[in-house]
């Protein structure tokens, strides 16, 4: 108990050092990426600082796992360039137990960072989006065209000419019913449709229909059966980073169940669980390069963070870009770096010197 605290006193003040100049840098980037564009549209100072806040605890949660690998490899390299370890060994204590509250820390770690994320990163991303829109003129709308969704597992088929979010309206609809054996039954046609809080009214709608096999034209009038909610006519302007957990998921049922693409949604679904598991991962890493260096273990235990850091990040990205891709499933994609460098980390775990 004694050890672990001493571990903690050394490991906490140059984590917070880490993740504030991280955090920084981070800042900084996004900053000078959109310098220019903050330029011509003389953008206020005022501005541009509160667009920098809200983007903070996005910065937080990236520069997490990397401050985290620093601060174990520094603290564990110096521990041992002091020859502090060799005492620790030499009394009997193993490297898994003297680290074993580092591992703690790298677990707590990865619950905070998706409680983060979902409940203050998602908020705060949005709010900055949209400040960045308003601040550089750019429109974003809910609306869509040329949409077609399957709904009832396929047995109703909407096609869309044009759907206006802000007034609830369809234009240019078709609608085709077919029964449990994908047999047609009827077709509507309607130039337009209105939302009525629980149904579509349609307008001047004729609907067409087999009767005696020969096909039947009649008016369509006070049908209140199609009730679709209007977000699913939207789905393909959701952006899915702007949307918690639970949202997403609900995302990835409601597209599945219209017939629209989701794995890429639903990469993005695996991913926000995969990422927060990065802060365990690392620590795992940097525990057992913590004791390789005894010279320049401060810029050797930075670079290499950097290193590991951008591997992983590299390997993720590849993945989600492929399962977005659909060459590989979306869970695999999500999880597969995650798996394949808490394996590495074991692995260089039993060479760590003890």
């Amino acid at each position: 108990m004694i050890l672990d605290k001493y571990l903690l006193r050394q490991f906490f003040p140059i984590f917070f050092v880490a993740i504030s100049m991280f955090v920084f840098l981070l800042l900084l980037i996004d900053l000078f990426s959109n310098l220019v564009r903050y330029l011509n549209n003389e953008v206020t100072i005022s501005v541009i600082l509160k667009i920098s806040v809200y983007f903070i605890p996005n910065c937080v949660t990236f520069a997490m796992p990397v401050s985290l690998l620093f601060a174990a490899a520094y603290t564990l390299g110096d521990l041992y360039a002091k020859n502090e370890l060799t005492t620790v060994f030499s009394s009997g204590i193993p490297f898994a137990r003297f680290s074993i509250s580092l591992l703690v820390v790298g677990l707590t770690a990865s619950f905070f960072s998706f409680y983060l994320n979902d409940r203050v990163v998602i908020p705060t991303l949005k709010k900055k989006n949209e400040l960045t829109r308003t601040a550089l003129n750019q429109h974003v709308t809910a609306s869509d065209s040329d949409i077609v969704i399957r709904a009832k597992n396929g047995r109703i088929i909407y096609a869309v000419d044009y759907f206006d979010y802000d007034r609830k309206i369809l234009n240019g609809v078709r609608i085709v019913e077919r029964d449990e054996d994908g047999i047609f039954v009827s077709q509507i046609r309607s130039p337009s449709a209105e939302w009525k809080d629980t149904y579509w009214e349609f307008r001047n709608a004729v609907i067409y229909h087999y009767e005696d096999d020969i096909v039947r034209v009649s008016a369509l009038e006070g049908e209140t059966s199609y009730n679709e909610h209007p977000d699913t006519f939207r789905r393909h302007s959701v952006i899915v980073d702007e949307l918690n957990a639970r949202d997403a998921g609900l995302l990835v049922q409601d597209l599945r169940s219209a017939g629209l693409p989701f794995s890429h949604v639903q990469n993005n679904y695996y991913r926000r669980y995969s990422f927060a598991a990065t802060s365990l991962i690392v620590m795992i890493l940097s525990i057992s390069m913590g004791g390789r260096f005894r010279k320049n273990i401060l810029l050797m235990s930075l670079f290499t963070s950097l290193i590991v850091a951008v591997v992983y990040y590299v390997a993720e990205m590849l993945c989600t870009t492929m399962a977005g891709l659909n060459y590989i499933p979306p869970l695999v994609g999500a999880w597969f770096p995650v798996v394949i460098f808490i394996v590495i980390g074991l692995l260089l775990l039993r060479s760590a010197k003890t």
